[in-house]
């Protein structure tokens, strides 16, 4: 074992509880349980970043990818050296600890494109669940989409991007007559209803988000060259102006993961880290199906090697389902001056296995800044009795870089021009406007025989894992390896990211009948 006690192996120094004298009880995140989730909370103010922080350095040292959201700009700093600040070399010597600068192998993301390599997905990818959340559509608009979705399987029409949806739509609307005998009635107002959403989801950025290439969320899980976990942070400052797209965006992530990664069982480190910031925004106003939803991804989740932790003010942000879910603790100072307060601070004291030692409640509202009461899961899977810790300081910059830092680090990523052009292959409304063109081409000639070469172009794509999927699949595999990007040309780059999007679009279809196996009917 190591002497230094921030390099133990299978573990990870969140902090240490500093008694009479010299006595040092250091708190661990055993990394076999790095997948059992967690949950850090508190005040603003109160430190819930730097334990963010320094909980996402330690998964990085062990070979553990990362996602954070940065919601404030903050967090941007990992990718730079620590500045030695007094506070955090004093905190160091106090918990027996030497502050050495590090920074740590970091990729910027941003729906936007502005602050690092675009993320996109597309509709098929989405789902009608999620993207009813994201539309804020009622039940009765949200069954009329789970119909459009079904109609455009059903005919082939492949759903990449907003102008697609629209198009079938549109479509759905056309044939209303005929599609209400065999899924009921899809009423003009409530296509109209849908298509205004669209509108402003559009106006909001969401365009940015939806559309090709996708992004491959195997290309999160990835190490570099001394072994350590990327740290994946979204920009998410401008996101957050637009809160239901934030939380459908990183639950999307969730539900993408669960689908398509592979069951692990308990590894000796997870493959991801997963941090959900304002986690509140995931569960306000969310319908009960979703909530469901929302349960089983995160209980099923750790199987495929993903650790989830929610980071908000309080425990009551998160619903009793899913606390029960969060075996590692940082809980923060909370104050209580209303009843409600008072509430959040005894159901935060609640969720802790009680020390004899102090009165959890009133320890919760008496923590300073870089304090907190740890409890994590011990060697046999079970909470710790918890503790008054200080939080060891993170070896990285705690604050914002410089726009320069930022576009230097994004120049020297992996991913590098990998998902920045925006693609636009032949999908439903391109499908849709030849059908009608042929339509109009065909008035007042009779009917045309359609040749063979017709009938493979408007052929549903085949959405099993062989056949064509198999060959682009073995394709991306073969031509374009992740080992070493940085040797692709920009068309190599661009041409890996046409086929994998295509290899994922021809799965989609057959993912999301799995996943609405996996959640009854709670899509429909």
């Amino acid at each position: 074992m190591s002497d230094d006690p921030q390099s133990v192996p299978g573990k990870i120094l969140v902090g240490a509880g500093v008694g009479p004298g010299t006595d040092i009880a250091y708190r661990y995140l055993l990394l076999p349980f790095g997948n059992r989730h967690g949950l850090i909370s508190g005040a603003t103010g109160g430190g819930k970043t730097v334990s963010l922080q320094r909980l996402a350095e330690g998964f990085s040292k062990a070979g553990t990818a990362v996602f954070l959201a940065d919601v404030k700009g903050d967090i941007a700093g990992l990718s730079q050296p620590g500045d030695a600040r007094p506070a955090f070399v004093e905190r160091a010597k106090k918990l027996g600890l030497v502050y050495r600068p590090e920074k740590f192998p970091v990729v910027f993301w941003d729906i936007f494109g502005e602050q690092g390599h675009p993320v996109r997905a597309t509709i098929a990818e989405m789902g009608p669940l999620l993207l009813a959340r994201m539309l804020d559509l009622n039940e009765t608009q949200e069954g009329v989409l789970n119909i459009v979705f079904r109609v455009a399987d059903e005919q082939g029409l492949l759903l990449y991007d907003l102008k697609d949806l629209r198009a079938v739509l549109t479509y759905v609307a056309d044939k209303a007559s005929e599609i209400q005998t065999k899924y009921g009635n899809v009423a003009p107002a409530t296509i109209g209803a849908i298509q205004r959403q669209l509108l402003a989801l559009e106006n909001q950025g969401g365009d940015k988000f939806i559309g090709e290439p996708a992004l491959d969320l195997n290309d999160f899980i990835a190490k570099d060259e001394n072994g350590r976990g990327y740290v994946n942070i979204l920009a998410a400052d401008r996101l957050m102006r637009s809160p239901r797209l934030y939380g459908t965006f990183l639950l999307w992530m969730l539900t993408e993961l669960f689908a398509r990664l592979p069951e692990v069982g308990d590894l000796e480190a997870p493959k991801l880290a997963f941090f959900f910031d304002e986690a509140h925004l995931l569960f306000t106003d969310a319908p009960k199906s979703l909530l469901t939803a929302i349960e089983q991804v995160v209980r099923l989740i750790r199987s495929k090697g993903v650790g989830v932790y929610f980071v908000t003010q309080s425990p009551l942000d998160v619903p009793d389902a899913v606390l029960g879910q969060l075996g590692n603790r940082i809980q923060h100072a909370l104050r209580a001056f209303t009843p409600r307060d008072q509430k959040a601070v005894r159901a935060a004291a609640e969720t802790f296995r009680r020390n004899s030692n102090f009165d959890t409640a009133e320890a919760i509202m008496q923590l300073g800044v870089g304090e907190a009461l740890v409890s994590m899961l011990d060697a046999k899977g079970a909470p710790e009795v918890v503790d008054r810790a200080l939080i060891a300081p993170p070896a990285a910059r705690v604050g914002p870089i410089s726009a320069e830092e930022r576009q230097a680090v994004i120049e020297n990523s992996p991913l590098y021009g990998l998902y920045d052009t925006p693609m636009d292959r032949e999908s439903a409304y391109e499908v849709l406007q030849k059908r009608a063109g042929a339509r109009m081409e065909n008035i007042g000639s009779g009917p045309a025989k359609r040749t063979d070469a017709e009938n493979a172009e408007s052929a549903p794509e085949p959405s099993a894992g062989g056949g064509l999927l198999g060959k682009l699949t073995g394709a991306v595999g073969g031509l374009f390896t992740r080992s070493n990007p940085k040797r692709m040309s920009p068309a190599e780059l661009a041409a890996r990211a046409a086929l994998q999007s295509a290899a994922r679009s021809l799965g989609t279809q057959i993912s999301r009948e799995i996943m609405r196996n996996i959640f009854g009917n709670m899509s429909r």
